[in-house]
């Protein structure tokens, strides 16, 4: 496929106070992914690079820094480097940001850039990766998924039983793990990949099924780096596929949940899905296909988020997700008001504290779209 042509500013300049932080995070989950030596090379250049200068998200992710003490609080327990102070105090200045290394946003890109750049694996661009920056390779990795999903009927593939074993069963269907072992894995993987229209078995040569995307999941699950599960209904039709990388321990990371066409699992799978992941050995975090289908992991298990009472816990979230405020049962004081100082819309509605409705009547009354 033909690289998109890069324009002369692929990567902007902006400010970003804990970059240095931001590359050491990069680093370490490149590491824990046993990333090859390419990859964590590209990851340190040029995604690192599309952070800093060009990623875009709303608070809490990415954040301007207006005053000393918010830039303190912010990169606690890190020191605050000197030359912060002078370019607040300079008028002129270009403004400074702060952006989260855990934010749901940095990482769900992360797997996206990082599924790319394993696909190129075998291929005519393995060798050529640094030559394509962060624009570029998410430019192909849409074209590619878009001739995935025109192709999807091409080279069917049919169910293999033996590819599968049952986990947990429901009245509304079972999920199962696909077999590394089985010699019918990769069959099974694009079945369904077909199904759901994802690239998990999207492999470069369907013949062989080797290559492409299809090929890191197939080889990382074969060399039990990878566990795969699927929901089946009763006629054994996919609905959600998850993805968990095998730790050394032998716990699990729960990498992705993706319902069909990598949008996420519909609500009325949830239990289900709660189901499954408190049966196996997981660890923490809470992936972002996690949190956006309203489920997280807690001290207690996993939950749904509409039942998470703890007030640590619902501090937690509303701080990685704020929008899940208004899916919390009622939530401790603290944990409107850490929503109120990001986005203080998502409280319409939602019973508050008089101090933190007046505060907030008062903020929009002195705001500049507000009455004098």
């Amino acid at each position: 496929m033909t690289v998109p042509a890069a324009s002369h500013s692929s990567y902007g300049a902006r400010n970003v106070i804990n970059a240095p932080a931001l590359r050491a995070a990069i680093a370490q989950r490149s590491r824990e992914r046993q990333d090859a030596a390419e990859v964590q090379t590209w990851l340190l250049n040029h995604f690192y690079r599309h952070l800093v200068g060009n990623l875009q998200a709303p608070a809490p992710s990415l954040q301007p820094v207006a005053t000393l003490e918010q830039a303190q609080t912010l990169l606690r327990p890190a020191p605050l480097p000197a030359w912060i102070g002078p370019r607040l105090k300079n008028a002129d200045s270009s403004p400074l940001w702060w952006l989260d290394p855990q934010a749901p946003e940095v990482l769900a890109l992360e797997t996206r850039l990082v599924e790319f750049l394993q696909s190129r694996q075998g291929t005519p661009l393995q060798g050529k990766l640094q030559r394509i920056n962060a624009p570029q390779a998410m430019a192909l990795w849409d074209a590619e998924h878009a001739t995935m999903h025109a192709k999807a009927a091409a080279g069917w593939r049919e169910h293999c039983p033996d590819a599968v074993r049952e986990v947990c069963a429901f009245a509304t269907g079972r999920f199962v793990e696909l077999r590394p072992e089985s010699p019918h894995l990769r069959e099974e993987m694009a079945y369904e990949s077909q199904m759901m229209r994802h690239c998990l078995g999207q492999f470069a040569t369907r013949r062989t099924l080797s290559g492409g995307y299809g090929e890191q999941y197939a080889s990382a699950c074969e060399q039990g780096r990878m566990r795969l599960f699927s929901f089946r209904s009763a006629q054994g039709a996919p609905h959600i596929t998850i993805s968990a990388h095998t730790e050394a321990d032998g716990t699990l990371r729960i990498d992705q949940i993706k319902g069909k066409q990598n949008r996420a699992p519909i609500a009325r799978y949830r239990e289900e899905v709660l189901t499954l992941l408190n049966l196996l050995p997981t660890t923490n975090p809470t992936p972002a296909d996690a949190l956006a289908m309203g489920v997280a992991r807690t001290a207690k298990g996993w939950q749904a988020v509409s039942n998470i009472t703890d007030d640590a816990e619902q501090l937690a979230l509303v701080r990685q997700q704020p929008a899940l405020v208004r899916e919390l049962p009622p939530a401790a004081a603290l944990v409107h008001w850490v929503v109120a100082a990001q986005r203080p819309e998502l409280l319409d509605g939602l019973t508050l504290t008089p101090a933190l409705q007046q505060a907030l009547e008062l903020a929009a009354h002195t705001s500049p779209g507000g009455a004098a």
